[in-house]
């Protein structure tokens, strides 16, 4: 079983019925199961339906489904094609079915067993005829910029949420021209757009940001969560004059052209916009907190460090989601956090390491370009892990380390045998460490490893059954490490991103358009996508990673080559493990949230899935 003194607030599943969902509704605490004295408050979470997939491979179909958080804990399963059931015996011990020799086109369906008795169908299987599965998306038509130069369009980064309140997750895309810049770039861009798109290709808008928004990795991260609880996602992003929402409306001025001749965008009007997940219309708009004031002050005077934006979505009430929107890293930070409200934004504080108080203090230049929601302290609500620092769930800093800015930072259950979680991170200072890991909690040092260079990527995660935990690797370091920092050998051939992809608990390595399985003396290929490409230049990223159907293994979206479709491989594995849907983990399901975000990163759950788990635990939520 699970350390007690671990994962608290996630012991139980609350049954969405009845008496406790009036508990629950009213952000009240709910017990926890028998031999626990511990409360644990439920957290908002999608209402999804099972997710059902069926990946053909040569040998017959994998039927995989959801174990959804509000399903009993002692829930079984039957599995029918076209209403005759396939299984001899019900499935209690996972969440797949292979059913062998099965055409592609087999139409499946799942029915749970709950006390004994059978329920109804689930929706029917999403079909991986050829191994993937193709969502059609439509380029925007590209442009020139006022110094002559054209430029075209290709799908980037993802998100996925309910858009429509079917319990089905959609597809949130951002379209990026072929001229975006980093901000240390100077140069006009086209425009960034977004659309909202379901699975079968149906787009049910589209946002254009408009010329005062500059386009590339760093100024335009949006978040897809249901922050009101209306059971429908909404979309939150950065907006300025000239933005024109799903429904044509434009939000400030239409004709303002705020770039300078180098293409930054350094004055003018800057909002907070929340889009109605479903038809795309802007909801309301704020001026977004900070504003840029005086360029300088962030860093330079040409407009690089003014525009690094960083964005999340964190439960810092422990029970409902706000928005978090971020600006700098390099020297001054600002954190403001939002609940979206009865159809109004409400700001619940602001985190400045300008401040005059003490809640920031001492905290500049230690930012990320990304960030991760957790809770580190085991108090019931999240924080913000903000590069070499960890702001607490009221807007105060936490901790910071003082060990300044890098590039990847990963927070999880990274050593099972300590109580809480652990960060591990990379440095780009070359006085500084090359990588660290720390006590999430407190920011402690538990090992570190040689300075002396610019450290530019990190991974940790279990990806070698030899070893306990998670294990760490970084491009300048030169061994594979253990959660304590000993050396275990052979580096993996890429220090990118990690995916649940075959039938055991151990994580593969995502690199490119490509997934490996790690060994002491070479990698295994076991996916190589068929005419996709990766994003964001040497990143190399999906457009998303992530337990998004099925089973808790994590799906790939990469766009095709030629930007028409979203291209979703599922594992073709079958697997014995039953784990609750990640989407359900909130620690989880806010980094998918926050993926997108600068320079993009794998999720991790709030507890520890690897060689040697202890079962995995369920987790304490509610459906709206």
């Amino acid at each position: 079983m699970q350390h007690p003194h671990k994962h608290r607030r996630r012991s139980v599943v609350l049954s969405a019925l009845g008496a406790t969902t009036a508990l629950v509704a009213a952000g009240l605490t709910a017990l926890t199961g028998p031999g626990t004295a511990e409360a644990a408050t439920a957290r908002q979470v999608e209402k999804l339906d099972r997710g059902v997939v069926s990946v053909h491979t040569a040998a017959g179909n994998l039927v995989s489904w959801r174990w959804l958080g509000t399903d009993p804990g002692d829930v079984s399963f039957n599995v029918y094609r076209a209403g005759t059931k396939v299984n001899a015996t019900p499935i209690t011990g996972s969440t797949n079915y292979f059913h062998s020799g099965a055409p592609e086109q087999a139409d499946y369906t799942v029915r749970a067993i709950v006390g004994g008795v059978e329920q109804a169908d689930s929706v029917h299987a999403i079909q991986f005829r050829t191994g993937y599965k193709d969502v059609p998306i439509s380029p925007p038509a590209g442009g020139t910029t006022p110094d002559g130069v054209a430029y075209t369009y290709e799908a980037n980064d993802a998100s996925v949420g309910d858009l429509d309140g079917d319990g089905a997750l959609d597809f949130v895309l951002k379209w990026q021209p072929t001229n975006a810049k980093d901000n240390s770039q100077s140069g006009y861009t086209g425009n960034t757009i977004v659309d909202g798109i379901k699975l079968d290709g149906t787009r049910l808008w589209r946002i254009d940001l408009g010329r005062n928004i500059r386009s590339g990795a760093h100024y335009t991260q949006f978040q897809v969560y249901d922050y009101d609880g209306d059971g429908k996602a909404e979309v939150a992003m950065k907006t300025a004059d000239g933005t024109r929402d799903g429904t044509g409306a434009v939000i400030g001025s239409s004709s303002a052209d705020h770039r300078n001749s180098s293409g930054y965008v350094l004055s003018g009007p800057e909002y907070l916009t929340m889009f109605n997940g479903q038809t795309g219309k802007a909801m309301g708009t704020v001026d977004y907190v900070p504003a840029r004031s005086s360029v300088a002050s962030w860093g330079d005077s040409y407009g690089n460090r003014v525009d690094r934006f960083l964005a999340g979505t964190a439960y810092l009430d422990g029970a409902r989601p706000s928005l978090i929107m971020a600006r700098g890293y390099y020297t001054r930070s600002v954190i403001a956090a939002w609940d979206w409200r009865g159809g109004a934004f409400t700001r619940r504080w602001t985190f400045d390491t300008n401040s005059s108080t003490n809640t920031g203090k001492g905290y500049d230049g230690q930012g990320n370009h990304s960030l991760s929601i957790a809770d580190v302290d085991a108090d019931g609500k999240d924080e913000i892990v903000y590069g070499a620092m960890t702001v607490d769930d009221n807007g105060h800093g936490l901790w910071t380390t003082k060990l300044g800015h890098g590039d990847a930072g990963h927070v999880g259950d990274l050593n099972p045998a300590r109580s809480g979680l652990e960060y591990f991170k990379v440095s780009e200072h070359t006085s500084k460490p090359g990588s660290w890991m720390a006590d999430a909690r407190t920011g402690a040092l538990l090992w570190q490893t040689a300075s002396g260079a610019d450290n530019g990527r990190g991974v940790s995660a279990d990806i070698h059954a030899g070893s306990a935990g998670a294990e760490s690797w970084s491009a300048s370091d030169t061994t594979l490490r253990s959660p304590t920092g000993a050396s275990l050998g052979r580096e993996p051939s890429s220090i990118n991103f990690v995916n649940w992809w075959d039938g055991d608990t151990t994580r593969e390595l995502l690199d490119g358009t490509r997934i490996d399985k790690y060994g002491t003396s070479s990698d295994t290929r076991l996916l190589t996508g068929a005419s996709v490409h990766s994003n964001n230049g040497t990143k190399a990223t999906p457009s998303l990673s992530g337990d998004i159907f099925g089973d808790w293994r994590e799906e790939v979206v990469w766009p095709t080559s030629n930007n028409t479709a979203l291209r979703i491989y599922s594992t073709p594995h079958e697997t014995g493990t039953k784990i609750t849907t990640l989407l359900h983990d909130t620690m989880y399901r806010t980094a998918l949230a926050w993926q997108n975000t600068a320079y993009n990163q794998p999720p991790h759950p709030s507890f520890h899935i690897g060689s040697g788990m202890a079962t995995a635990p369920r987790p304490t939520v509610y459906t709206p």
